[in-house]
C-alpha cells in the first residue's frame, strides 16, 4: 500500500520515478548477456533466468494472456514506466504488487493459500519466458523487483477490449488450476537454480522431500542423499539433439534425468541405448577418473536434469566413507554403521563422543547387533529407536518364521559353545527374553495371533524354566517376564476360541457394517472396539454384466481367486473369468488372484463384478452406483453442527483405533505380496473419501441458493468443531470437499457467505496448504497433544515416497535407513493414539441416535463429472 501511495504522489508531480521501500533486497541491476543456447559448462556461473523452452507452451502462453488481460482491465496502473536511480524501465510491474493482485482474484474462482504459492505461479510464467525480469537476472521474487510481460517489450501497452475481458474471465478458473498444478515443480526448479551456498534449510528440506523417490538415488544412504541435495544443480535443454558431452571428454559431472530422455552414442556403433526419466549417466567417469566412454545427446525437446559436479561428488563420498564402519564376514559386508557425534563440539572444534547408527546389514547380523547393544536398558537412549524400528518393520525383511528360530539360536548359545563364561551365557539369554517382551508390547495383537510366534513363546518359556534349574538361582525375573507373556497369549487365544468370528456386511451404499451376533441382517447399534480380523465373515454381492448378482459369505482373508471361484460356481460360469471392480465413473480395475480384503478395499460406490476376460467392455455401473438423487439438506439444517462433529469424531476415532501399524506396510509394499488383510485401513481410507464427497454431494443437490448458503455455513462450522476435537482427518475431508471445483465455482453461494466465515475458511485452507510438503499442517500437529485423528492420506504418502525412493536391499544388505524412515511414520501414528479419547458428550436423547445413524450411513456421489454437471446446472457460467 505504501509503495502505491509513493508512486501516486510521484505521478501527480509529473514524474515516473519509483522510490523503493527502505528494507528491500538488491535492486534491479544491470542487464547481463542474453541467455546462451549452448549447453552450459559445469564450471559456468549460475543462470537463474535460463528459460526452460525456446518458446513457451501453448497452455502457459494462454495463461499469461489471461492474467495480463485481467490485470490490465482491473489494475492498469500496475503496468507502467518506472525509474530506478538513473535507469528507466518501460512498461513493467513490481513483484510484490503482482503477488498482491493475484491474491485478490475473486475467491469464487480459486483461493490461493499463500504469497509463496502466488509467487510460484508467476515463476511458472517467468521460466517459460511469458514474463521476464527487466535485466534477465532474477527469478520471480515477492520483492521490489521489476518484471514485464513479453508482449510489452516491443509494443506500447494497449488496454484489453470487452470481448478480451469476457474470454479471460471465462478461462481464469482453468488457468489458475493449471498454474497451481505447475507451481510445485517450478518452485523446486527455482531452488535448484540457486547457488548451493544461498539455499536455506527450508530449501534443502523441500529438495529432500521432492526428490526422495528418484530411482537413480535409491541405492544411496540417506546421509549421502542429504549431502547431494545440497549441491545438486538444475540444468535444462530446450531442443533435441543438444550434446551434453562427447566421448573422450574429461568427466566433470554426474547427471540424473528429471524429464525427457537422451541417446547414448558410441563411436563406430551409433546409438547403443536410450535413457529416460529417473535414469542417470556420467558417474563412472567421476568414480574412475576416466574420460567419457560415450556421447550423450538429448533425444527430445525440453529435457531437465539434475547435475552434481565432480568436486562435490568426490568430497561427499570421501566424507561419508570416512564415517562408515564396515563389519565383514568371509570377505563380505554384513553390517554398515555410521559414526555420528553424540555431543557438542569442544573448544578445539572436535567431538569427543560418538554413537554408531545402523545403516544396513544382513537381518541376522542386525539382530545380533541389536541384542548386544540395545537391549540392556542401562545403555539405551531415549532418542535411539533401533529396537522399535526393527520390531515395527521386521515383517518386511525378517518375518516371524525366520526371526523366531534365530532368536532361539541366540538363546541356546550354551548349546553351541559351552566354553563361554556363565555370565556371558546368562546375559545373552536375558537379552532374548527382554527382546521378546518388547516385541509383545510393541506389536500387540499381531504378536499373539501369529501361530509361529505362539510356538516360539511356548518353546522359550519351557527353555527358561529348564535353565532356571540348570543355573540355580538365576533367571528368576526372566521366568516372571515369560509368565506374563504366556498369560497374555493364553488370554488372547481363549478369547479368540470362545467367541465366534464376527460378521460384517457391505451395505447397499458401500459401508462396512458390523452385524449383531448370529444375524445376517441386523446391524450392531452399540459402539465396541471391534477391529476386522482375518477369520471374520463378510457378506457382499458379486454382479454379472447384466446386473444380476449372487450374494457370497466368505472370510475377510479370502483371496480374489477364492471369491471368483465361489461366484463362478453359484452363477454357473465356466469361461476364463476375471474379478473386477467397476466404479461409478465406469472405470474397471481387475483384481490380482492373490489379493485379499477385496470387499473392504472398494471405492465409495464401487461394486464387484465377475466377467469373462474378453467381455470386460460390457461391464457398466449399476444405477444405484450413481448415488442419491436428492440431498439431505432439510435434515442437516435441523441437526446441530456440534452434535454432528462429536459423533463424527467418535466414529472416526473408533475406525482409526482399529488400524494396526502393519496394515500401512501391507498397503504400501503391495497388498497382494503379504496376503495379510488391511481391511481396517481400507475402511478408514474410505471414510475420508466418503466425508469429502458427502460435502460436495450435499452442496450440488441443494437446489435453492438459500439452502446452499446454509449448508456452506454448516459445513464450515462442522469443520471448526472437528478441529477442536482434534479430528484432523475429518477436518481435511470437509475443507477439501468445499475446495472441490464443483463447490468452489458456486460464486453466488460464496458471495452470500458472511465475511467472518469467509475469513475462517481462508484460515482452514491455509492449514491444508500442500506446499512445502504440507509444512503448515506438520507444524500444527507437532504442537498438539494426543489423542488426535491425523490426516491419514499424508501418512500413507510419506510411506509411499519412502518406499519408492529407497531400495529395500542395497548390495544384498537390508537398507535399515529406509526401515528407520518407515518406523518414524508408524511412530507418529502410535503417538496420535497414545492417550484414550475423552470427548464430552452432548445431552442424550433420540436426536443423538438420529445424528449417530446419519453420519454412519452417508449417501454420496463420487463421480466428479456428474458433480460438476450438477454444479453448472445450479449456477451456469455468468455471461
Amino acid at each position: 500500500g505504501s509503495t502505491r501511495r509513493r508512486e501516486s504522489r510521484a505521478q501527480a508531480n509529473g514524474t515516473l520515478r519509483t522510490i523503493p521501500p527502505p528494507a528491500t533486497g538488491k535492486p534491479a541491476s544491470e542487464p547481463g548477456p542474453p541467455p546462451s543456447r549452448l549447453p552450459p559448462s559445469p564450471t559456468e556461473g549460475f543462470h537463474s533466468n535460463r528459460l526452460l523452452l525456446a518458446q513457451p507452451t501453448a497452455q502457459v502462453c494462454r495463461a499469461g494472456w489471461v492474467l495480463r488481460t485481467l490485470l490490465l482491465y482491473q489494475a492498469p496502473q500496475l503496468v507502467r514506466d518506472r525509474k530506478y536511480h538513473t535507469r528507466h524501465f518501460r512498461r513493467c510491474m513490481v513483484g510484490t504488487e503482482m503477488v498482491d493482485w493475484l491474491l485478490q482474484v475473486p475467491p469464487t474462482h480459486m483461493r490461493l493459500n499463500s504469497r509463496a504459492q502466488a509467487a510460484g505461479m508467476w515463476q511458472v510464467l517467468l521460466e517459460e519466458g511469458v514474463i521476464k525480469h527487466v535485466t534477465h537476472e532474477h527469478q520471480f521474487k515477492d520483492k521490489y523487483l521489476f518484471y514485464r510481460f513479453r508482449e510489452d517489450e516491443e509494443e506500447p501497452t494497449k488496454l484489453p477490449t470487452s470481448d478480451d475481458r469476457l474470454h479471460a474471465e471465462e478461462e481464469l478458473q482453468d488457468v489458475l488450476l493449471l498454474l497451481m498444478q505447475l507451481t510445485p515443480d517450478a518452485v523446486l526448479r527455482m531452488i535448484l537454480r540457486k547457488p548451493p551456498l544461498e539455499r536455506t534449510l527450508d530449501d534443502l528440506d523441500l529438495i529432500y522431500e521432492e526428490l526422495l523417490h528418484i530411482k537413480a538415488l535409491s541405492h544411496l544412504s540417506n546421509s549421502i542423499k542429504r549431502e547431494l541435495y545440497g549441491v545438486m544443480i538444475f540444468e535444462s535443454h530446450a531442443t533435441s539433439g543438444t550434446i551434453l558431452f562427447n566421448q573422450g571428454d574429461e568427466g566433470k559431472s554426474w547427471y540424473i534425468i528429471l524429464r525427457g530422455s537422451v541417446n547414448v552414442v558410441i563411436y563406430g556403433k551409433g546409438i547403443v541405448c536410450s535413457l529416460h526419466e529417473g535414469d542417470d549417466f556420467g558417474k563412472l567417469a567421476l568414480v574412475n577418473d576416466a574420460p567419457r566412454s560415450a556421447t550423450i545427446v538429448t533425444r527430445e525437446d525440453n529435457c531437465h536434469f539434475l547435475r552434481v559436479d565432480k568436486e562435490d561428488f568426490n568430497r561427499i563420498l570421501r566424507d561419508v566413507e570416512a564415517n562408515t564402519v564396515r563389519l565383514k564376514e568371509h570377505g563380505q559386508d554384513v553390517l554398515l554403521l555410521q559414526k555420528i557425534p553424540a555431543d557438542a563440539r569442544n573448544s578445539n572444534g572436535a567431538h569427543s563422543h560418538y554413537k554408531y547408527m545402523v545403516m544396513a546389514g544382513t537381518p541376522q547380523k542386525m539382530l545380533e547387533h541389536l541384542l548386544e547393544t540395545r537391549i540392556d536398558s542401562r545403555t539405551e537412549e531415549a532418542a535411539d529407536t533401533f529396537l522399535e524400528d526393527f520390531l515395527l518393520t521386521h515383517v518386511i525383511f525378517m518375518p516371524s518364521h525366520q526371526l523366531c528360530p534365530e532368536l532361539m539360536k541366540h538363546y541356546r548359545i550354551d548349546m553351541a559353545n559351552s566354553r563361554q563364561e556363565k555370565e556371558f551365557i546368562l546375559a545373552n539369554k536375558r537379552r532374548v527374553i527382554q527382546f521378546a517382551n518388547s516385541w509383545a508390547l510393541t506389536v500387540r495383537e499381531a504378536f499373539f495371533e501369529d501361530p509361529t510366534i505362539q510356538a516360539f513363546v511356548e518353546e522359550l518359556c519351557k527353555a527358561v524354566k529348564d535353565d532356571s534349574t540348570r543355573y540355580t538361582g538365576c533367571l528368576q525375573e526372566e521366568i516372571k517376564t515369560m509368565s506374563r507373556i504366556m498369560d497374555l497369549q493364553e488370554k488372547y487365544i481363549k478369547e479368540h476360541e470362545s467367541s465366534a468370528p464376527q460378521r460384517w456386511k457391505v451395505s447397499p451404499f458401500g459401508q462396512i457394517r458390523h452385524l449383531s451376533s448370529g444375524s445376517t441382517t441386523s446391524e450392531e447399534t452399540v459402539d465396541h472396539h471391534r477391529p476386522i480380523k482375518p477369520n471374520d465373515e463378510i457378506i457382499f454381492r458379486v454382479y454379472c454384466a447384466d446386473h444380476t448378482y449372487t450374494t457370497l459369505k466368505t472370510a475377510v482373508s479370502a483371496t480374489a481367486e477364492c471369491i471368483k471361484r465361489n461366484a463362478a460356481e453359484k452363477l454357473s460360469l465356466k469361461d476364463d473369468l476375471v474379478l473386477v471392480e467397476v466404479k461409478s465413473s465406469g472405470e474397471r480395475i481387475s483384481f490380482k488372484d492373490s489379493e485379499v480384503s477385496v470387499p473392504t478395499g472398494l471405492s465409495i460406490n464401487g461394486r464387484i463384478f465377475i466377467s469373462p476376460v474378453d467381455h470386460l467392455d460390457a461391464l457398466t455401473p449399476l444405477s444405484e452406483q450413481e448415488g442419491p438423487l436428492e440431498g439431505t439438506g432439510a435434515l442437516l439444517e435441523t441437526l446441530s453442527s456440534h452434535d454432528i462433529a462429536y459423533h463424527m469424531s467418535l466414529y472416526d476415532w473408533y475406525l482409526f483405533s482399529c488400524i494396526h501399524e502393519y496394515e500401512l506396510i501391507y498397503q504400501v509394499f503391495g497388498r497382494h505380496q503379504f496376503r495379510k488383510i488391511m481391511s481396517n485401513l481400507d475402511v478408514f481410507q474410505r471414510r475420508f473419501n466418503e466425508v469429502q464427497f458427502w460435502v460436495v454431494t450435499e452442496m450440488c443437490l441443494a437446489t435453492t441458493l438459500s439452502r446452499r448458503v446454509q449448508l456452506l455455513r454448516k459445513f464450515i462450522k462442522i469443520a471448526a468443531h472437528c478441529r477442536e476435537y482434534q479430528n484432523l482427518n475429518a477436518f481435511f475431508a470437509i475443507v477439501m470437499g468445499l475446495s472441490n471445483v464443483a463447490v468452489s465455482r458456486l460464486s453466488q453461494t460464496w458471495e452470500r457467505l458472511p465475511g467472518k466465515l469467509k475469513r475462517t475458511f481462508a484460515e482452514f485452507e491455509t492449514l491444508i496448504d500442500p506446499s512445502r510438503n504440507h509444512r503448515r499442517y506438520r507444524v500444527a500437529v507437532s504442537k498438539i497433544s494426543p489423542p488426535l485423528v491425523p490426516f491419514m492420506p499424508l501418512l500413507l504418502k510419506d510411506m509411499t515416497f519412502c518406499h519408492e525412493g529407497n531400495k529395500t536391499y542395497i548390495d544384498g544388505l537390508v537398507n535399515f535407513e529406509k526401515m528407520h524412515m518407515i518406523g518414524q511414520t508408524l511412530r507418529s501414528l502410535r503417538h496420535s493414539r497414545s492417550q484414550r479419547i475423552n470427548l464430552e458428550p452432548p445431552p442424550q436423547g433420540k436426536v443423538q441416535q438420529d445424528v449417530r445413524e446419519y453420519i454412519r450411513t452417508l449417501k454420496v456421489i463420487d463421480n466428479q463429472r456428474r458433480l460438476t454437471q450438477l454444479s453448472h446446472a445450479l449456477e451456469p457460467r455468468r455471461p
